[in-house]
């Protein structure tokens, strides 16, 4: 990177440190650390509600996924504006009506101490995973740009995230996060204008935009009924519904957003705004990949987006069969660029026929280009041993660091680093809000002084970076990021959304129902998760479901076998 680049992060991940740490005078009572003494507009609430998903990870994992499988993937989101407006009028005046720090402190009121304590616990597995990989997404970049290691790299991200978050506290995070989320947008918009600018001449937006339709990656809505698929518009609708009803509606790091708002009114309104703004944001976003595609029609691009496996494959025993695949992929690309112009140019001339034979040209140059790119993954694979090797997630990252121009480039990489940082912040503080208010002062010291719970929250706010950085290291190996996370929350989040429907949606649910439903859920979950091929967005409706299934029909007997008892004395 050039100088100049260099300052423009530098300059920004100062700013941003600087101005969070100047706000822990407000943070020096438990709610002022945990909850902002209830103050914060709803505006600012909303943005970081929006902030704590668009981290880095949607920078590099969602680009990446709409450079490999186009649009699909936005029918991810469709349940959300149902699920937002359903909890904004549910939960969200419940939580902030019943004075809570945690959502889980109200599962004791309502069942019991197991209950919530188990609760809390799914919570903390589930957050400290995806907060490693939010983590994960910019230690690509660095690993990229530094040729550093990448444990070293997530190091380097995660700990002085962990420490700022320590002294920053809620509020701190809360501004933090509208900050860096205009420095996103902004980012993102300069890489569709590098990316728009950037077509060759005689071929314009909607003809670009024509060439990735052609290869599928503009179609948005897939209406087959699948349960294998992930991204349909039924998996999107029911099984995304169920997860963001779980995730804003049971998951800590959500609740505690609008549990800092002023008033009920203003805690609706923060998620009323990602209802209407995510879905447009997430498009642009998939967007911007499929334009990345575009660009590397007519540049060729790297057979191996990871710079690290092409640097290994180059000194391996298989060099020579690795170059003759990259001496082939170059004189491929250079066909299919060929080919994308011919077609593109097609829809000109007013020849139907002579157009669908460019456009099949096209798409048979498109495929021998895929298929080298799979040949020399699976080389990968058996050189090194990795059998999860996926570049998805380095594709953004490389069109960054070695197509956008200098300045650009740093302003680029602030707002992946500044989302990174600002997402694990806010997770991080979560992860400490339910570690210290559902497990230290319910179990361990009830009684203690402010003082002593807040250098506490501090103490395990340290130790969740640590774990986050471990999970980390592990997590860039798995495939596409943005899919890691759901799934690492997929896992949890429909047993979660099912307990909180036995608290809040009927009366007759008890402790032991909710307790042993929540059990069951998990173990429906596990069993579908790993012995079927179901999508894992399906699994937040099986948790639902068992966990209220089996929860309403242990409460009916417990109720049953009371009233016998009653009888029978």
């Amino acid at each position: 990177m050039h100088t100049l680049d260099w300052l423009v992060v530098a300059g920004y991940l100062i700013w941003i440190v600087y101005d969070g740490l100047k706000r822990t005078r407000s943070s020096d009572k438990v709610e002022g650390y945990f909850l902002a003494n209830r103050s914060l507009p709803w505006w600012a609430v909303g943005l970081s509600v929006m902030a704590t998903q668009l981290s880095a990870i949607t920078l590099v994992g969602t680009t990446g996924q709409g450079y490999a499988d186009g649009m699909r993937f936005v029918q991810f989101y469709f349940g959300l504006p149902i699920a937002m407006i359903i909890l904004s009028f549910t939960v969200v005046p419940f939580f902030y009506r019943a004075k809570v720090y945690t959502a889980y402190e109200y599962l004791e009121r309502r069942f019991d101490a197991r209950t919530r304590t188990l609760a809390a616990l799914l919570f903390l597995g589930s957050r400290g995973l995806s907060c490693g990989v939010i983590i994960a997404a910019p230690a690509v970049i660095l690993s990229i740009v530094l040729g550093w290691n990448l444990t070293l790299t997530v190091l380097a991200i995660g700990m002085p995230t962990a420490i700022y978050t320590m002294f920053g506290g809620v509020q701190a995070v809360t501004w933090t996060d509208v900050k860096q989320m205009a420095v996103i947008v902004t980012g993102v918009l300069a890489a569709v204008v590098v990316l728009v600018t950037g077509l060759p001449a005689g071929v314009n937006l909607g003809q670009a935009l024509h060439l990735a339709g052609a290869t599928g990656r503009l179609r948005a809505l897939d209406f087959s009924f699948d349960l294998t698929s992930t991204y349909t518009f039924w998996s999107g609708i029911i099984g995304g519904l169920f997860l963001m009803l779980s995730y804003f509606g049971c998951d800590q790091s959500q609740v505690q957003r609008y549990l800092t708002a002023k008033s009920v009114d203003a805690g609706r309104s923060s998620l009323m705004m990602s209802a209407y703004v995510k879905i447009p944001l997430q498009a642009l976003v998939l967007v911007t990949g499929i334009l990345v595609f575009v660009f590397y029609l007519f540049t060729t691009p790297p057979m191996l987006f990871n710079p690290m496996y092409e640097g290994r494959m180059r000194a391996s025993a298989r060099s020579a069969e690795y170059a003759d695949l990259e001496r082939r992929f170059t004189a491929e690309a250079a066909g299919r660029r060929d080919a994308a112009e011919a077609f593109a140019q097609s829809s000109r001339a007013g020849d139907e026929a002579a157009h669908q034979a460019a456009r099949a040209q096209f798409l048979a140059a498109d495929r021998r280009v895929a298929s080298l790119r799979s040949q020399a993954a699976s080389l990968v694979k058996d050189v090194t041993g990795d059998r999860n090797y996926n570049d998805v997630n380095y594709v953004f990252p490389t069109f960054v660091t070695t197509r956008m121009p200098v300045g650009l480039i740093g302003l680029m990489i602030a707002a992946i680093f500044a989302a990174a940082m600002s997402a694990s912040a806010a997770e991080l503080n979560s992860l400490s809000t339910a570690t210290v208010i559902d497990f230290y002062r319910r179990h361990l010291r009830p009684d203690a002084s402010d003082a002593h719970y807040l250098w506490v929250s501090k103490l395990a706010t340290g130790l969740w970076g640590v774990v986050a950085c471990t999970v980390a290291v592990y997590a860039v190996t798995l495939g596409s990021l943005i899919e890691v996370v759901n799934r690492f929350g997929s896992f949890f989040y429909g047993s979660l959304l099912g307990v909180f429907v036995l608290a809040i949606g009927t009366r007759r649910a008890t402790g032991r129902g909710a307790f042993w439903g929540l059990i069951a859920g998990m173990c429906a979950v596990a069993a579908v998760a790993f012995g079927t091929r179901i999508s894992f967005l399906w699994h937040n409706v099986v948790g639902a479901v068992v966990v209220v299934v089996v929860g309403m029909a242990l409460s009916w007997t417990e109720s049953i076998d009371s009233r016998q008892s009653s009888v029978d004395s």
